[in-house]
């Protein structure tokens, strides 16, 4: 074959011309020094280099511009598929970015330098030009599958390292940022029409879309998007979020309560969230002042830009006494806050799936939430709880649950049971592990183009 030829199959299959050079020195470094981990499952496609190399597991680069420490829903939903994948005996490693301008490895985990871009979202950071050490050795690793979790800064490199490697590149749509157009656009329709071209143009180049809920699927069709389009909710770690059961963990609530002034015969609403402009808590200091319950305190979890505007709100309402505004809570500890509530609560309009709601349904707490398409699985109306349109069903909903006991003990073990039978993490691996395989189908067997070494 000539070399033009091969060059020409190189370019059909999706090659980058600016990372070739890299990919050139990781063909004539060969195999990385970290090994597989996990148990050995079977290849899925053809490999290009089947006579030099054995059947191994399938390997998972994904990539996300939030990662801890930050704590959001994307860290916590990536983290999760991490593990899954890694139980299922697949291969993962992650490329993020750095809190600061130093790029470093660590246990699988690639962060790239990035700065600061806090004015335009709290804790938002852009990447640098990636480091050539860390795409080198990526290239040289090899990747069946990339996964790419944000729409920016490692979106642009795992896209690149896709087509260089021509593997199917897989993208999880997190956000709904039509929600977000208070941030970049006066018009919330000018802002829509950005966010419909944006988001077109960034999945036009996928083999496959993940996204939590089949409002996202009917937003992203709306959008013209065409890449198809999978509905996979995230999944939890159920062993970690249930309601406390030994005497430690009731102790534990206890003394929560005790710590934020909550006296034992008050009763506890519970909200976590960051505390943005998106995530509409005025409403729900609305609502709480609106039902007049001195019996109820609402504990507010989390942290954000808005929090001031939120102190003021609930000062103004006069009910600053009871409310707490708790900070952010430690991930791998969150459960002890929905632990101390009866009912978990949110205004939100802005969630692609509530991670939160379906952690706080694990946790034993009914939810009692704005009306949203989002929420149609999670809250199953007077089972796991309701969804309000306005002040006078918060009321009616607010003391069905907090003025009878057993049905609240009902819908308890209800939110309980819905959450374990809809919300498994295991089943979260296997459905995105599915998608790869799908997308791998649809890919024909890649080829990489040599260098031509001259005489």
């Amino acid at each position: 074959m000539s070399t033009r030829t091969r060059h020409g199959q190189a370019s059909e299959a999706g090659s980058d011309h600016g990372l070739i050079p890299l990919l050139r020195s990781a063909e004539a470094l060969g195999a990385t020094t970290c090994e597989p981990r996990g148990v050995n499952v079977t290849r899925m496609r053809p490999s290009p280099r089947q006579d030099a190399e054995p059947t191994r597991p399938l390997r998972v680069l994904l990539t996300t511009d939030w990662w801890e420490p930050v704590v959001n829903g994307v860290v916590a939903s990536v983290q999760t598929l991490r593990r899954e994948l890694l139980a299922l005996g697949c291969d993962v490693r992650v490329l993020t970015l750095s809190q600061g301008i130093r790029t470093r490895s660590e246990q699988g985990v690639y962060r790239i330098g990035s700065v600061s871009a806090s004015m335009v979202y709290d804790r938002a950071r852009i990447g640098m030009p990636a480091s050539r050490r860390v795409l080198r050795e990526i290239l040289r690793w090899r990747p069946d599958v990339v996964h790419s979790q944000c729409e920016f800064s490692t979106h642009v490199w795992a896209r690149r390292i896709a087509r260089t490697l021509a593997v199917p590149l897989v993208h999880t749509y997190h956000t709904i940022y039509e929600d977000y157009t208070h941030y970049y656009s006066p018009s919330r329709s000018v802002g829509r029409k950005v966010v419909e071209t944006f988001s077109r143009r960034v999945l036009a180049g996928t083999d496959a879309v993940v996204v939590p809920t089949a409002k996202v699927q009917r937003i992203l069709t709306g959008y013209g998007v065409r890449s198809p389009v999978h509905v996979v909710p995230t999944g939890l770690d159920l062993e970690r979020f249930r309601p406390a059961a030994s005497e430690a963990e009731h102790e534990d609530v206890r003394s929560l309560r005790r710590g934020h002034g909550i006296a034992p015969e008050q009763r506890v609403l519970v909200s976590v969230s960051r505390l943005a402009k998106e995530k509409n808590l005025d409403e729900v200091l609305d609502m709480v002042a609106g039902a007049d319950r001195a019996d109820t305190v609402l504990v507010l979890v989390g942290d954000g830009p808005y929090r001031p505007e939120l102190e003021a709100h609930a000062r103004a309402l006069g009910i600053a006494d009871r409310v707490r505004f708790a900070g952010v809570a430690d991930p791998a500890e969150v459960q002890r806050w929905y632990r101390i509530g009866e009912l978990f609560v949110s205004a939100s309009l802005s969630e692609t799936q509530g991670l939160t709601f379906i952690e706080a349904l694990a946790c034993g707490l009914p939810l009692l939430c704005r009306r949203d398409p989002s929420l149609a699985n999670v809250v199953i109306e007077g089972r796991t709880g309701w969804q309000y349109e306005d002040a006078e069903q918060f009321s009616a909903h607010l003391s069905a649950l907090l003025d009878g006991p057993r049905r609240r003990e009902e819908m308890a073990a209800a939110a309980r049971e819905h959450a374990q039978a809809t919300c498994g993490a295991q089943d979260f691996g296997r459905h995105v592990l599915e998608v790869y395989r799908q997308s791998l189908r649809r890919r024909p067997a890649r080829i990489i183009s040599r260098p031509v070494v001259t005489a």
